[in-house]
């Protein structure tokens, strides 16, 4: 197995740390991560049992496929930190919203290997959904050499990089809309009378079993949701609000806002 190294070992970065040493598909010794706080790399140490340093250039130098994962704002000054040390068979692998394959490979060459992503947070779980878009030099077994990492901690889909804004409005920050959405159902039902701790559990299991039955199924999600809704029953008066509400309408509106903001990062 390739060694996998992480440049930023901030909030995905740790979720995807997480799922690869939780799911064991490389030992911890494989891994190394950089981060400029020794804090931080306390954490990461203290959690996964990985190496950890404050050089970019000594990930990028032991690892054969190198995970950037640092803010938009300081990917530039990384990759020409690191674009010497990169070799014809390192893999670089960016996770980074508003950075084309383009503008990495304009910083570190049109012939080097580029997989452009976007995880999520249950990465942490072994939960996530990934894209991945490669460039022209990925070959095949590159491929699956990063979708093995990535499918260690969720799963994976491969799109066109085009395709990316509409991968960040629907997945890669789709858990915020759904711990907002867990969050929400929870509060009535303790204004209902249940401890918190008790309706964080129900409505958690209920959108995880719901998700499984979309998936597993392969049903149309109104389809199911027919399914619960009895005539005249208290399931299709609650839905009958959130439709007078706009409740579908709002969720489509936030998600296209999300696509619109993720565009002009990439301007």
């Amino acid at each position: 197995m390739k060694k996998i190294g992480f440049i930023g070992a901030g909030n995905m970065a740790s979720a995807m740390i997480g799922g690869i040493v939780n799911s064991k598909l490389v030992e911890p010794n494989m891994v190394i991560a950089s981060a400029y706080s020794q804090e931080t790399l306390d954490r990461i140490d203290a959690n996964f049992g990985i190496n950890t340093t404050k050089d970019s250039k000594e990930v990028t130098r032991t690892s054969d496929i190198v995970i950037v994962a640092v803010k938009p704002d300081i990917y530039d000054d990384i990759l020409e930190e690191i674009k010497d040390l990169i070799d014809d068979n390192k893999i670089i692998v960016t996770i980074a919203a508003g950075k084309s394959i383009k503008d990495i490979e304009s910083i570190i060459g049109e012939d080097k290997k580029i997989v452009r992503t976007m995880p999520n947070t249950p990465a942490l779980v072994n939960e996530a959904m990934s894209s991945l878009s490669i460039n022209k030099n990925i070959s095949n077994e590159d491929l699956e050499a990063v979708t093995e990492v990535f499918n260690s901690f969720g799963n994976t889909e491969v799109v066109p990089e085009y395709l990316i804004e509409a991968v960040i409005g629907a997945s890669g920050s789709a858990p915020a809309y759904v711990f907002l959405f867990i969050e929400a159902i929870a509060d009535a039902a303790v204004i209902a009378g249940m401890p918190r701790p008790q309706a964080y559990k129900f409505a958690s299991q209920a959108v995880m079993g719901s998700a499984k039955m979309v998936l597993e199924t392969g049903k149309h999600p109104g389809e199911l949701k027919d399914m619960v809704c009895s005539p005249g029953g208290t399931t299709i008066e609650a839905v009958k609000i959130l439709e007078e509400e706009g409740f579908r309408a709002s969720v489509i509106k936030a998600i296209c806002a999300c696509i619109e903001k993720s565009k002009k990062m990439s301007e």
